[in-house]
């Protein structure tokens, strides 16, 4: 009795995932840059760390030498193989050709979206590599290079792997119109969030500020907030909503289109299981022995 082999399924999109010793890795260099963007807020006004806050951009040039490791350290342990680094440099290469585009316009900054969608794609753990790699080469690309780099790049990599966390990813769950809206929901908030690191980091090490919005070492972590909040209302709230509108905008006209790409091309560069048709070897043993 001949056995008709089962139907042709099409291989699904399976993110990159990390391995045990770079999410330890990862979660150690996050901490760190928590630990780094936040300690002002948290020192005494006559701390030595605080009277001495000109050495906040040494520290994260320190800091540089550490997310590379971790990058190297994330490409090794995954077993992404030569087409994953490629589609990694591809990528990163395309995202940093972006932001010069509208960088200097209100925020517009196109390689937000970008970001959001290969997160989506590829997963959490390669997002978190092309969101420092992509700001990385933006900075070389556009002479952006200065003490704050790091922490772009922590923030970056943070928000293109977020995009990677959310529900649905391997294969299953939301598709079509409503993954857009979730994805361009999600872009939405996230740039202002990566916004808020960025000011952070400046706001603590700017000085010459006004009375009302510039930090004061000593005071309250709730009255240092509030005057950040002022800080961010007056200096960047428009540049946040420029960038945070765009990626919008961008995700919801052209997103499905890329995703489609990305999507085949993760296939074709078979970063998940190889196809397999089941049934066959039974129609093939069927098949031997009928015509015995």
């Amino acid at each position: 009795m001949n056995r008709t082999p089962a139907p042709y399924k099409p291989p699904t999109t399976r993110p990159i995932r990390l391995g045990v010793r770079s999410v330890a890795a990862l979660s150690l260099v996050s901490l760190v840059g928590l630990i780094a963007v936040g300690w002002p807020l948290l020192a005494d006004s006559d701390s030595a760390v605080t009277t001495h806050a000109a050495d906040a951009p040494w520290f994260f040039a320190a800091l540089l030498p550490l997310l590379i490791a971790v990058v190297v350290a994330t490409i090794a342990d995954s077993g992404m193989d030569a087409k994953a680094v490629a589609m990694l440099g591809v990528l990163a290469a395309v995202g940093a050709a972006l932001r010069p585009l509208g960088a200097g316009t209100a925020g517009l900054e196109p390689m937000f979206f970008l970001m959001v969608l290969s997160g989506r794609v590829l997963g959490p753990g390669f997002g978190f590599v092309l969101g420092a790699v992509t700001m990385f080469a933006s900075a070389l690309l556009t002479g952006g290079v200065g003490p704050w780099m790091p922490v772009q790049m922590l923030a970056m990599g943070w928000f293109t792997m977020g995009a990677g966390l959310l529900p649905g990813a391997a294969g299953t769950g939301i598709r079509g119109r409503g993954e857009l809206l979730m994805l361009s929901a999600y872009g939405f908030v996230a740039a202002f969030a990566y916004g808020t690191v960025t000011n952070l980091y400046g706001w603590v090490t700017v000085g010459g500020l006004g009375t009302g919005v510039s930090f004061q070492p000593g005071d309250s972590v709730h009255e240092n907030l509030v005057r950040f909040l002022a800080y961010v209302l007056a200096t960047s709230l428009g540049w946040d909503l420029g960038r945070a509108s765009l990626t919008v905008v961008l995700t919801l006209t052209v997103g499905g289109t890329l995703l489609k790409a990305l999507r085949r091309a993760t296939r074709r560069a078979n970063f998940e299981a190889q196809v397999t048709f089941e049934g066959s070897k039974e129609a093939l043993r069927g098949e031997a022995a009928h015509r015995t």
